[in-house]
């Protein structure tokens, strides 16, 4: 059986929500290179993201 696109969001969904601390610490650590790399310029647009990012994942529990 193939899995089509909607199966895949739904095991993406799952799995997200199954690690949601691991995920939110990823997107915290992405957030962090970023700001870095940028040498602190759009701090404030990437704490902005990040935290939405991470609002995302909790959402997938509901």
């Amino acid at each position: 059986m193939r899995m089509g696109l909607g199966d895949m969001v739904d095991k993406a969904k799952d799995l997200a929500s199954e690690n949601a601390d691991s995920v939110k610490e990823g997107i915290e650590k992405a957030a962090d290179f970023v700001d870095d790399k940028t040498g602190g310029e759009y701090s404030e647009q990437i704490d902005t993201g990040a935290d939405k990012a991470k609002e995302a994942v909790d959402k997938l529990d509901d």
